[in-house]
């Protein structure tokens, strides 16, 4: 007897086991649809049923548990990418009345509302429903390049006033990417191909805030406000050189970076960013080639340089800086980043402004000084 009620015991939890492993495939769907293939995804509480036909397309079911009123829910495919970015998606809107809207959305930036449009690859049909607190999306999609195998994302965020707001930035919510293959059934979770390219971003991002951004202005600064002081000659120069060659090395490395982003994000561009980016580029490699053909101080040539030399360095700082708030809008990070550089933006300026009444004010005083002392010369007045 106590045999039986162990062998009984081992097969109740084997079965228990096996229901739990294979959970996706006791959903039940409308209409007694049958999806002959099913995967439960690592995270989101999120499951994804398909039927591959011979034809190329796929007619799926898309399922997140424990949905919120006022909530998004999406799944996309990565066709060139992986990760957000580049994603052609399906998406279900929950509205506060319950009602659930269903369409395609590709996204483009980091910030999207995820507002309807077409996607790379036909999808014939899709619709969506909540019951009972979870919804699922039904679609017919049109495999692209007629390849089986893709990287998906799937994802859900808050609804604000009706418009798709940012999901929480979580570990689940990072960590909500994978691959799929339609025939195999084959999946594989993680977020490697897309954890590289965030930290390539990343990457970018703060070597060109760090060169174009602080750098060159710290570097103008010291040529403009330490040359005043006759004890600072030539060490201003020095320093100049330094923050100069120094913000150009690096922003070469991040304008690297960049252009291996744009060669990777299939379908991306954020034109204003990588032409400003380019000019930037061009622009301080002028700088560098120019202190080759530097004309000497008494030179009659030399004002015409220092008018090209100012010009051009104003214009790259300018540019720079503009350039870094429109990084910063792409990354979207969190706000106290931004904050943390128009923090010290400000702090250059307000060292700027007094540095500049000082050195005008020192200026003014040697030029009084100087006709005292030309007045004395030319028999005016007394040298004290």
């Amino acid at each position: 007897m106590g045999k039986f009620l162990s062998l009984l015991f081992c097969i109740l939890i084997s079965n228990l086991a096996g229901l739990n492993a294979q959970s996706c495939e006791t959903a039940a769907f409308r209409n007694n649809a049958i999806y002959r293939t099913c995967v439960s995804l690592p995270v989101l509480n999120s499951h994804l049923h398909w039927n591959y036909n011979t034809n190329g397309t796929v007619d799926l079911a898309f399922r997140h548990t424990g949905s919120a009123t006022s909530q998004w829910v999406a799944w996309a495919l990565n066709v060139g990418g992986s990760g957000m970015l580049g994603a052609q998606a399906l998406v279900a809107l929950t509205h506060p009345n319950g009602s659930v809207e269903a369409y395609t959305t590709s996204v483009t930036g980091f910030q999207t509302t995820l507002q309807p449009s077409r996607l790379s690859f036909d999808v014939p049909t899709i619709t969506a429903e909540r019951v009972n607190g979870v919804v699922v999306i039904y679609a017919t999609i049109v495999l692209p390049s007629g390849g089986t195998g893709f990287n998906q994302v799937w994802q859900v965020g808050p609804v604000a006033d009706g418009v798709p707001s940012i999901h929480a930035m979580g570990a689940d919510n990072r960590g909500s990417v994978g691959r799929v293959d339609f025939i195999s059934g084959q999946t594989s979770a993680g977020g490697g191909a897309g954890g590289s390219r965030m930290r390539k971003r990343n990457t970018h991002g703060v070597l060109n805030a760090v060169s174009w951004g602080l750098l060159m202005p710290m570097g103008a600064m010291a040529a403009r406000y330490l040359k005043v002081f006759k004890a600072a000659n030539p060490a201003w120069f020095y320093i100049h050189a330094a923050c100069q060659t120094s913000a150009y090395i690096v922003g070469v490395a991040g304008w690297a970076t960049g252009l291996k982003l744009g060669g990777d994000s299939v379908g991306i561009t954020h034109d204003a960013h990588r032409n400003i980016g380019i000019i930037l580029f061009s622009l301080g490699t002028l700088q560098v080639f120019a202190l080759l053909l530097r004309p000497k101080p008494d030179n009659k040539y030399r004002i015409y340089w220092n008018v090209y030399h100012h010009g051009i360095g104003y214009a790259v700082i300018t540019l720079s800086i503009i350039n870094v708030y429109k990084g910063l809008d792409i990354l979207d990070p969190e706000k106290k980043w931004k904050h943390a550089y128009t923090g010290i933006l400000i702090g250059l300026g307000v060292v700027a402004v007094l540095l500049e009444a000082l050195t005008w004010f020192i200026v003014l005083k040697r030029k009084k000084e100087d006709k005292r002392t030309h007045a004395g010369a030319n028999g005016y007045g007394q040298p004290v």
